[in-house]
């Protein structure tokens, strides 16, 4: 079976991180923290702009 990047519905804002994480059989909230020192980190703007991109982009989970 082939996986698909898709947004999860186990989700705090918009499902992107739990959907990353489900992907990569992470723990989600491993996904979470990092991507928010991520973002932190880089002055935010870019990793705000890469979540709306990704909210967009990415399909909701229908299952």
């Amino acid at each position: 079976m082939k996986k698909k990047l898709k947004r999860s519905k186990n989700q705090q804002l918009a499902g992107v991180c739990a959907g990353i994480a489900e992907y990569f059989d992470w723990d989600i909230t491993l996904v979470r923290v990092i991507y928010a020192l991520l973002t932190i980190f880089s002055a935010g703007f870019p990793g705000l702009l890469l979540y709306i991109v990704m909210w967009i982009v990415m399909p909701l989970d229908n299952e």
